[in-house]
C-alpha cells in the first residue's frame, strides 16, 4: 500500500503538468508560424519535447 502524497507535493505535482501544457501550446504554435514570421521549428520541437519529459516525471512521482 502506498501512502498518499503530501499537499505540497500535489500542488507541485499540479503545476508540473499546468507547465507540460503550456510547453507543448507554445511548442505546436512556434512550430506552426511561418519561418519568415518569427518561427523557430527547433525551439518549439525542444518545448515539446520538455512538455513530454515534465509528463513523464509527473508519471514516475504518481503511478
Amino acid at each position: 500500500m502506498r501512502p498518499e502524497l503530501s499537499t505540497g507535493a500535489s500542488t507541485v505535482l499540479s503545476l508540473l503538468m499546468l507547465a507540460a501544457g503550456g510547453l507543448a501550446w507554445g511548442g505546436v504554435t512556434m512550430i506552426r508560424r511561418d519561418d519568415h514570421k518569427g518561427g523557430d521549428r527547433t525551439k518549439g520541437v525542444l518545448m515539446i519535447v520538455c512538455a513530454i519529459v515534465l509528463v513523464g516525471n509527473v508519471l514516475i512521482w504518481t503511478v
